[in-house]
């Protein structure tokens, strides 16, 4: 089992612990590495590449923080952003797109299902790539594709093309988290890591942009909510469109943007892990040198320690393919660890659609008497308002990763629990301003725990194997995101059975998140 203990390891702990194939391919007899900062210790499944992993860590430390890693901070952002933007994006849009062209069928609120099919296309394609080209590509194109299908989305004559559209701009946007959160951790030093939870803080302005160009153009330029596509007229309903147009004009500035002030380099973490010591070297060596940083690590260093497993094996070979899978689960710490996070993450998405598919119908269901009178003005600006207050989720979360009491788990298990909570108040809303304010906690409270789970999750996956667990948590995610779009598509909406179920899972998170075996505060990821 692993062990998050420090220890130092030597020519012996490798004689024990390596393939016999392995030994011989390390001369080292005089190590002292410590891997006591580790979120775990990884030297019992690849003693090489846990030497060398070590010494890459300690020279990103000994660099530190430089403004390489805070644009790194900013142009990964965008990702996050448009992730959010987009996903929030077709949600407002979808009302207004019933109203214009009609549901194929009358049950499925297709344009979600086809925004979380595209999503997890999306999430697998770019996550399950990663470990295997890089983390380069999707870092220069993601952003391109969505801005092109957004724009193009804008201008689709039917709900079917519309959604397809959608689809395609989501599968865009599917990896961006994925690949975003893990470029900036295997930049940063140990003493920055907060930095990836923090960047949530991207995905919060994303869907604020969105829900006030929502309260702009949904406000003004849409059919009453009770039209039908035969008192409902495109003359008349532009405001999706101006939507989909101005956020895709954004997202292809935001694209340029990225490409043209920053040169993306594939992240040391990786390159060592494919046993590229010369380039992993370079990257690090080229950072110390542009800022004038303190670099002592030698290329003889990390040569000395002998070849990584398998890595004489093509990058596409059945056995280097399975391992990026199999490597989840090497230890039985690690399988724990694995499969708790992937259970957390399939549980967040089902409830984050079945909370949104359902809610506005609860909604309607009551009336004048939560919702205020009836107008399209009041109900996009009570959008912005929940949207502007999702901000504080992610600084909150920033400050409590850092805290000892908290730790990771702890902030993930606080934002779980604040979140069932206000769900179950939610239940109890009889005036317009209980009902802004409390939605308002809501989100605030739910982004908690999404800015911190973003975060956490790259921390405890091993380096070689990173994007394809993420990209396995998230494809889990949208799969529970299928399951709660359909559920909310089949239920009886307006009662407050889906409120409770959805306060529910989130007690469930909060004992998922306490069950998590990894405390990633202050540790280096493997």
């Amino acid at each position: 089992m692993a062990s998050s203990s420090g220890n130092k390891i030597g020519h012996d702990d490798i004689e024990k612990t390596q393939a016999p194939t392995a030994v011989a391919e390390s001369d080292d007899t005089s190590d002292d590495i410590s891997f006591g900062r580790d979120v775990y210790d990884s030297s019992r499944v690849d003693p090489v590449l846990a030497k060398k992993m070590a010494l890459i860590n300690a020279a990103i430390d000994e660099i530190g923080m430089t403004p390489f890693q805070w644009k790194l901070f900013v142009f990964n952002g965008f990702g996050y952003a448009v992730d959010s933007l987009l996903i929030v994006c077709n949600a407002i849009a979808q009302p207004a797109v019933d109203r214009e062209f009609g549901r194929p069928n009358k049950k499925i609120a297709g344009v979600a299902l086809a925004s979380q099919i595209g999503l997890l296309v999306g999430a697998a394609l770019w996550g399950f790539t990663a470990d295997i080209i890089g983390r380069k590509l999707a870092f220069n194109s993601s952003l391109f594709i969505c801005a092109a299908f957004v724009l193009i989305a804008g201008g689709m004559p039917n709900y079917i093309s519309f959604s397809a559209m959608v689809a395609i701009y989501s599968a865009g946007a599917g990896g961006n988290y994925v690949l975003d959160a893990t470029n900036l951790l295997e930049f940063l030093p140990v003493s920055h890591t907060w930095l990836v939870t923090f960047m949530s803080i991207w995905w919060a302005v994303g869907y604020t942009i969105t829900g006030l160009l929502a309260w702009a153009y949904m406000s003004n330029f849409s059919c009453p909510a009770k039209s039908t596509p035969a008192t409902c007229s495109r003359a008349e309903n532009w405001g999706w469109r101006y939507l989909h147009f101005t956020a895709g004009s954004l997202v292809l500035a935001l694209s340029i943007v990225r490409v043209l002030f920053i040169r993306m380099k594939q992240t040391p973490r990786w390159l060592i892990a494919q046993n590229l010591d010369l380039e992993a070297f370079t990257v690090l060596e080229d950072i110390a040198k542009r800022y004038n940083r303190p670099f002592s690590l030698k290329l003889a260093d990390l040569e000395s320690k002998g070849r990584v497993l398998n890595t004489e094996k093509s990058r596409w070979s059945a056995l280097r393919l399975g391992k990026h899978f199999g490597g989840l689960f090497e230890t039985r710490l690690l399988t724990w660890s694995s499969v708790v996070i992937l259970a957390n993450w399939f549980v967040i998405g089902m409830v984050s659609p079945l909370y949104s598919v359902f809610l506005p119908y609860y909604l309607a269901s009551r009336g004048a008497t939560v919702n205020g009178p009836p107008s399209n003005y009041t109900t996009w600006r009570n959008y912005a308002i929940n949207k502007i207050a999702g901000l504080f989720g992610p600084i909150i979360a920033g400050v409590l990763v850092e805290t000892k009491l908290f730790g990771r788990r702890g902030t993930l298990a606080i934002g779980a629990l604040i979140t069932m909570i206000l769900q179950f108040g939610y239940t109890q809303i009889k005036t317009p301003a209980q009902n802004v304010g409390v939605s308002a906690a809501i989100t605030a409270a739910s982004n908690i725990y999404y800015g911190t789970i973003y975060a956490y999750t790259p921390e405890i996956l091993p380096s070689a194997h990173r994007a394809t667990g993420y990209g396995l948590c998230v494809v889990l995610n949208r799969i529970g995101g299928i399951s709660g779009v359909l559920i909310g598509s089949y239920s009886n909406v307006e009662t407050t059975a889906p409120l409770f179920v959805c306060a529910s899972l989130f007690g469930l998170l909060v004992v998922l998140s306490l069950l998590l075996p990894f405390e990633t505060r202050g540790k280096r990821s493997v």
